[in-house]
């Protein structure tokens, strides 16, 4: 049976001390920072660009079913911003800068932005984002490992979500011709 051996509070208090300028990331972070900001903004480019998808598509959603998918892409839209803040957040924690700047936006998210011309289509293409999103998050975690467990857990948080949506689309799919 193996332990880890905790630090006693003298050398805890000590080692606070030292580099307080890095805020949340201690001589303990063991992650690679450059590369979890890496992911961290392409996840955010991921949810912008899901954001504004989903937001088209509530305002472009027509025909006999379109009230009850309207407000499942605005519901999902409203999600993937909370996702956006949450990671952005995250990137500040760990001594990084969120990049919301539009240009290149769609070429570091891992989603794409697929407007979609009927209902159809549009739910079909908020699936296969979600999908891509699933994919990229799963690896993500898997990557991440015990090296650093706040990012982890936002990321396992998130892509939780993303199964419900994939499922959600998955339903809405089956029940539009």
């Amino acid at each position: 049976m193996s332990y880890v051996q905790l630090s006693d509070k003298h050398t805890l208090r000590e080692r606070a001390r030292q580099h307080v300028e890095n805020g949340a990331v201690t001589e303990t972070y063991t992650a690679d920072r450059e590369t979890i900001l890496r992911l961290l903004n392409e996840a955010l480019a991921t949810e912008l660009v899901c954001w504004m998808r989903y937001k088209r598509h509530y305002f472009m959603a027509n025909g006999v079913k379109a009230s009850v998918v309207a407000d499942e892409f605005q519901e999902h839209a409203d999600q993937e911003q909370e996702h956006a803040d949450r990671l952005a957040e995250r990137i500040v924690q760990l001594g990084g800068e969120p990049n919301f700047n539009p240009e290149g936006l769609t070429e570091r998210a891992h989603a794409q932005y697929v407007e979609g011309e009927n209902l159809r289509e549009m739910v079909m293409e908020n699936l296969i984002a979600e999908r891509i999103a699933i994919d990229s998050y799963r690896e993500i975690v898997q990557y991440i490992g015990d090296k650093d467990p706040t990012t982890r857990r936002i990321f396992e948080d998130i892509l939780a979500q993303e199964e419900e949506h994939a499922d959600d689309m998955a339903g809405l799919l089956d029940g539009i011709n």
